[in-house]
């Protein structure tokens, strides 16, 4: 019996130093239809990392792969790329730190795309979508009543199945004493995203990502943001998209899936100050911007080469709310305009913009001339203080009936039916999976009429 014993104390002792030495992790992200990438975060000490998969129903031999990286930094988030996969295939996967299994108390698995092009009609799936998720620390947070709330929430997601997870900005929250440096800007995505309440949630789906000005640096930051290349390169550390930007700049990027296009921009990087001048002797001013002039080429571009049935733009502020006296696409209408035109001019047909940024949920609905009415999908907060509309925005009439939701809460967001008449259903599901509020749109009703 002291033998037995002593091997069980010898199995937890391994297992508590290997878990010690894992920081974050492991997830997956960026999951096509013969690759995906595993992340995880590991503690200085650690000298090697690999990850050990195979397909969970088949009696096939694993392969390992080796990070391949430098380690023993104070922050250490590890992307291992899995190439070579079977496309529609569930994977599970184990990691290894320092040559010694690593144990974690959740599944990790991942599937990989189907391949249904050519072959049989667009998948109904779901995804999940959301911001403002923050944690707090009181050390560092302002005096007073606590900003985070219930991160039970993600408990709750973790338990609603879904392909992927769409962050929307303010994915964490820096703080005063954070964004002055890269160190800080470090600490706090590492801080944030270790924790525990967040592990099994991100392991259950695919993860992808964009940002808002508290992830990116100070309040309402722009361009002007003296560390936001640093604030890049630490934004790619802790997420897996397929890719950031062109020619180092920027991390706006594209995924698909089934028949959706979600065009994951950033309204950081290439952003005015909210304070320049909208518009110089009565015309909307080009110098303000928005996208930035290299990102709107790209997202005409792409959204010209896009033959999905919804063409989802993501951005962390609003675009389309006549009311918002905030940060607002429309307070830039110089690109606001541009945009609205280009899609009425090439009728690019299903287009919906989902947004983060205003601690509320809701859907906006705005008739534009020579286009189908356009859609402004809100989904906030995870975690961070709720902020109630007020003023002109109480009873605003760009609203879609019994959508606004004042309470933490996340978007489920439904994609089914048969080919041409697909829809789109958005559902903000709270606290403890009850559905606050609801709303549909079909694709037909996303069409330019033509004359």
């Amino acid at each position: 019996m002291k033998s037995i014993a002593a091997i069980l104390f010898l199995f937890c002792t391994v297992a508590v130093t290997a878990q010690n030495k894992l920081v974050s992790g492991p997830w997956a992200g960026n999951v096509e239809l013969r690759n995906a990438t595993i992340w995880l975060e590991v503690s200085p000490e650690v000298k090697t990392v690999a990850v050990k998969f195979s397909p969970s129903d088949a009696k096939l031999k694993s392969k390992t792969v080796s990070f391949k990286g430098k380690l023993g930094n104070d922050f250490n988030p590890v992307k291992i790329d899995l190439n070579g996969l079977d496309f529609n295939t569930t994977y599970t996967y184990n990691i290894f730190i320092d040559g010694k299994l690593t144990p974690v108390p959740f599944s990790t698995r991942f599937t990989t795309k189907d391949l249904w092009q050519y072959r049989k009609p667009a998948p109904d799936f779901t995804f999940l979508a959301g911001s403002c998720a923050y944690f707090n620390e009181p050390v560092y947070d302002r005096p007073g009543k606590p900003y985070g709330g219930d991160s039970s929430i993600f408990e709750t997601m973790a338990n609603t199945p879904a392909a992927f997870h769409i962050w929307m900005g303010d994915n964490w929250y820096t703080r005063e004493v954070d964004y002055g440096s890269v160190w800080g800007l470090n600490y706090r995505a590492s801080r944030d995203r270790g924790q525990k309440v967040l592990q099994k949630f991100m392991a259950q789906m695919p993860q992808y990502a964009i940002w808002d000005d508290h992830d990116y640096g100070p309040n309402d930051a722009g361009k002007s943001y003296i560390l936001k290349e640093e604030s890049r390169d630490i934004f790619k550390n802790y997420s897996l998209n397929p890719s950031y930007g062109e020619e180092g700049k920027g991390i706006y990027t594209k995924i698909s899936y089934a028949d959706v296009d979600l065009f994951l921009t950033d309204d950081r990087y290439f952003r005015s100050e909210n304070e320049m001048p909208d518009s110089i002797d009565g015309k909307p001013s080009s110098a303000k911007t928005y996208l930035g002039q290299e990102q709107m080429e790209w997202l005409k571009n792409a959204l010209v080469n896009s033959s999905a049935t919804f063409k989802i733009i993501v951005t962390g502020s609003q675009v389309m709310n006549p009311l918002n006296q905030f940060e607002c696409m429309r307070h830039f209408s110089f690109e606001y305009n541009q945009l609205q035109d280009f899609l009425s001019t090439q009728k690019i047909n299903g287009v919906i913009f989902f947004t983060g940024d205003r601690h509320h949920s809701e859907v906006i609905k705005v008739e534009c001339a020579g286009l189908y009415p356009m859609f402004d999908v809100t989904a906030s907060p995870y975690t961070a203080g709720v902020s109630k509309v007020t003023g002109a925005e109480k009873n605003n009439p760009y609203r879609v009936a019994n959508t606004l939701v004042e309470a933490q809460n996340f978007a489920k967001v439904s994609v089914s039916g048969k080919r041409n008449e697909r829809n789109l259903k958005v559902e903000f599901i709270g606290l403890k999976g009850e559905k606050l509020g609801e709303w549909t749109v079909s694709e037909n009703e996303l069409k330019t009429a033509i004359k």
